[in-house]
């Protein structure tokens, strides 16, 4: 998968689409629904007057006979799964009243085409023509949309975070420095390290594969499903060396250190969540955890290996070297809230979902089910987006199942959209 785009980016860019659109289309909410198009004569006279109408904005002159005939073609081959109102009542399969007449247009397509990837869906429109689809689309963007047809609500959002923090203060500042910082020779820094690997740490001392009696009497006042908040909050704290004394060679420690690059990173610094970060380490803690890999009290047979032929000297010489570096903060993101989530989806698809522009899908009142399956398609690139996937690569299945049932709770508005002439 292509690296996501930052949200700033993103956002230009969409910005940008939209004001391509908005020199063909103006836009407008409309206070009731079912308003949609222009009718009758003025249409007709707008299709006179615009000859070389782009493909995907035909639907934005449908007239009243399109929409009738398109309610055939509805009635014919998506009633049975979409109902004839277009408001769903079958699991995983979304309403379509209300929804955007460009998005719907766009979308049939690309199923007829077979680029989206449903043999139900393709099948249902491989026989129909462009002009059935357009009448299609124009006929269930004209309909009254759903309201209060999600399934869910969402979870009340509890910051882990902050639980982290309070943990901390509780069971590990004593130890390890407030916000993970060690001021105590001999105890580690929590800074600085994946969350990945300080949750295995915790594990590893749970269960005996670490042997310290202290540390295990400590995990065991947490409970485990607790590890990963605690984890996260020392990631996302500022990253600083351990403010405790450094004996030792340094510069004989860079030299003897050459061999830890390879799983430790440059100058200690780890790009691997299963290998600790060194750099700013206290060094008494890193001479020592050395030691208890080379006398088998610590079990790890590539660090055994590694150390095997390491004096004591050496070791001290080491870990002097690391503890001078400069620590680095993992690239750890700090889970946002379901208002703060659903704040970044609206800058495309609108106030509480609905989106103002006719090629962007409206979620407002959209069942539940089907947008988080739709999002976790998206994350997953087995339905294709650059800009989904951007979104939707850092969301957990908690942060999913929690924006569809807000977005399906969400009241949702039609929309009048007017060619200009």
């Amino acid at each position: 998968m292509c690296a996501p785009e930052d949200a700033a980016s993103l956002h230009t860019r969409m910005n940008s689409r939209r004001r391509d659109r908005g020199r063909v289309l103006q836009i407008a909410i409309a206070a009731f629904a079912g308003l949609f198009l222009l009718t009758g004569e003025c249409a007709a006279q707008q299709r006179s007057n615009a000859p070389a109408i782009p493909d995907d904005l035909k639907p934005l002159f449908a007239t009243p006979e399109d929409i009738q005939d398109g309610r055939k073609v509805a009635n014919s081959a998506c009633a049975a799964c979409h109902e004839l109102n277009g408001i769903s009542t079958a699991d995983g399969v979304p309403s379509l009243a209300g929804q955007r007449p460009v998005y719907l247009y766009t979308e049939l397509k690309a199923y007829r085409a077979g680029a989206r990837g449903s043999g139900v869906m393709t099948e249902a429109v491989r026989n129909l023509n462009n002009t059935a689809l357009l009448n299609s689309a124009a006929y269930y963007a004209s309909l009254d949309p759903p309201q209060g047809s999600g399934n869910g609500s969402p979870q009340a959002f509890a910051d882990p975070v902050e639980a982290g923090k309070t943990l901390a203060a509780d069971k590990c500042a004593g130890c390890h420095g407030d916000n993970g910082v060690s001021k105590t020779p001999g105890m580690p820094s929590l800074v600085g390290l994946d969350p990945q690997y300080l949750v295995t740490a915790m594990k590893a001392y749970a269960n005996d594969q670490r042997k310290n009696e202290l540390m295990k009497s400590m995990v065991g006042l947490v409970d485990e499903s607790d590890f990963n908040k605690l984890a996260l909050y020392y990631a996302l704290q500022p990253a600083a060396r351990a403010e405790t004394p450094n004996p030792g060679d340094q510069a004989a420690g860079k030299s003897a250190a050459a061999s830890c690059s390879g799983c430790h990173g440059e100058s200690g610094v780890s790009t691997s969540a299963a290998n600790p970060s060194l750099a700013g380490q206290d060094a008494q803690y890193l001479a020592a955890a050395l030691a208890q890999y080379k006398d088998g009290s610590r079990q790890d047979e590539t660090m055994k290996a590694m150390v095997g032929e390491l004096a004591e000297p050496a070791m001290k010489n080491i870990a002097a070297y690391f503890a001078q570096q400069r620590p680095q903060a993992p690239n750890v993101r700090k889970p946002l809230s379901t208002e703060e989530w659903a704040r970044r989806c609206d800058r495309c698809h609108g106030l509480s979902g609905n989106s103002t522009d006719p090629a962007t899908p409206a979620l407002a009142g959209q069942r539940a089910d089907y947008l988080a399956q739709a999002l976790k398609d998206y994350r997953a690139g087995t339905r294709k987006s650059p800009q989904m996937a951007a979104m939707s690569d850092v969301l957990t299945d908690s942060d999913i199942d929690n924006l569809a049932a807000h977005y399906a709770s969400q009241k949702a508005r039609s929309v009048v959209f007017v060619p200009l002439k």
